[in-house]
């Protein structure tokens, strides 16, 4: 859940591996070129944190903020279908 924290929104994010967390921070690279905001990224092996703020707005969360959490929110469920596709094709279920 994206959370207001001291002017900006924030929410952590936890992958299976580096890997995939590296994935995840391309994906947001490439909505945020899009979009043209960018969002403050940290990771540590497969933690990634996001922190969105408008900083032509004087560094606040504005509906620009929101509008890119909805779309990165998209990213992480679309890995969450594939990677569940994936284990049905396998017969397995692990999570």
């Amino acid at each position: 859940m994206w959370k207001e924290k001291n002017n900006k929104l924030e929410k952590d994010f936890t992958f299976n591996n580096f890997k995939d967390a590296i994935e995840f921070i391309n994906k947001v690279g490439d909505l945020s070129e899009r979009l043209n905001h960018h969002p403050e990224i940290y990771n540590i092996y497969n933690k990634v944190t996001l922190k969105l703020s408008t900083h032509d707005m004087g560094d606040i969360v504005t509906d620009k903020d929101y509008q890119l959490s909805s779309e990165i929110d998209k990213i992480k469920w679309v890995q969450i279908y594939v990677f569940l596709s994936f284990q049905h094709q396998l017969g397995t279920w692990m999570i």
